[in-house]
C-alpha cells in the first residue's frame, strides 16, 4: 500500500506526485492579464504564458467554454470571464473576517466620510478586500482585489509592526522595492523607521506613496496569536486635510476598528 501524503512530506516547492501541471497552465492563463490589463491575443497569451501556440489554444478554448474566458465585445481578443466574479464572491461572502469586518466598516466610513478600506495580507503583498468609498475616487480605487506592496503601504507596515523583526528583515529583503511615487519610501533604513513608528503609535501613515496628493493611515487586526490577519485603512486627500489634523481625527477611530475586530 502507498503512503499517504501528509502535510510533513510536502516541500517547500509543488511535491510533483501532487502537482497537476494542466491546471497551473490554465491558472497562468487566467494571470496573464495581471502582466497585461488589455484584451488578449492567442499568440499575446502563449507568449505571456511561455506556451506553444497550440497548448494556448487549447486551454483558451476550455476555460472560453467553461465562462472564465470571454472575446473582447470588439473582436480584439480574450478578456476575463463573467464566471471569475462567482469564485470572488464565493471567497467574500466566505472569509470570516470580511464576514465580521462589513458592518464595523460601514460604521467607520459614516463616521469619517472619507474611504474606508479592508486589506487582507498575502506575503509581499496585501490585497483590497473591502473598499468603502468617499465623494471622491478614481475608478482603479473603487476595485477590490487591488494588490499594494506590503512595504510601501500603510496597512502592510501596519501588519508588519505586528510581526517579529526576522520576519520583518525576510519581507523587505524578498520585496522589489520600486517606487509607486516620488514620495514612496524604499530605502531600508526609511522603512524600518515607518514600522517602528507603527509599532510605537499604534498605526502607520503613508503620505502621497501611492497617490500624489493622498494620506492613509492603517491599523492591524491580529488574530488571538497576536499575528496580523489584515488591516483597516482610512484614505483622505491633502487639498481637504492637513496631515496632523487627519491624524488626529482618524487614527482613534481606525484603532478602535481594529481592536474590534482582533482576536
Amino acid at each position: 500500500m502507498s503512503k499517504a501524503i501528509e502535510p510533513a512530506d510536502v516541500p517547500s516547492g509543488p511535491d510533483p506526485r501532487l502537482f497537476i501541471q494542466a491546471v497551473d497552465k490554465a491558472f497562468r492563463v487566467l494571470e496573464a492579464f495581471a502582466r497585461h490589463p488589455q484584451p488578449l491575443s492567442l499568440a499575446e497569451i502563449a507568449a505571456a504564458t511561455g506556451m506553444d501556440r497550440s497548448g494556448a489554444q487549447r486551454l483558451c478554448y476550455t476555460l472560453r467554454h467553461l465562462g472564465y474566458l470571454e472575446f473582447d465585445e470588439l473582436g480584439r481578443g480574450h478578456v476575463p470571464g463573467l464566471r471569475l466574479l462567482d469564485r470572488s464572491f464565493d471567497f467574500l461572502r466566505m472569509h470570516p473576517l470580511v464576514q465580521r469586518a462589513t458592518t464595523p466598516l460601514m460604521e467607520l466610513r459614516r463616521a469619517t466620510q472619507e474611504r474606508v478600506d479592508l486589506s487582507l495580507p498575502d506575503d509581499l503583498t496585501i490585497i483590497y478586500a473591502v473598499r468603502l468609498q468617499s465623494k471622491r475616487e478614481n475608478f482603479i480605487a473603487t476595485l477590490v482585489g487591488r494588490r499594494l506592496p506590503t512595504f510601501c503601504s500603510s496597512g502592510g507596515r501596519a501588519m508588519l509592526a505586528q510581526m517579529d523583526d526576522a520576519s520583518v528583515e525576510d519581507v523587505l529583503a524578498r520585496s522589489d522595492r520600486q517606487p509607486l511615487t516620488p514620495k514612496s519610501i524604499t530605502d531600508l533604513p526609511g522603512l524600518r523607521r515607518k514600522i517602528a513608528e507603527a509599532r510605537s503609535i499604534g498605526y502607520a501613515l503613508a503620505l502621497e506613496e501611492r497617490l500624489l496628493g493622498e494620506i492613509v493611515l492603517a491599523a492591524a487586526i491580529t488574530n488571538r496569536s497576536g499575528q496580523p490577519v489584515g488591516a483597516i485603512h482610512i484614505a483622505g486627500s491633502l487639498s481637504e486635510w492637513e496631515p496632523e489634523a487627519f491624524q488626529k481625527r482618524m487614527a482613534p477611530l481606525a484603532i478602535e476598528t481594529a481592536k474590534a475586530l482582533s482576536g
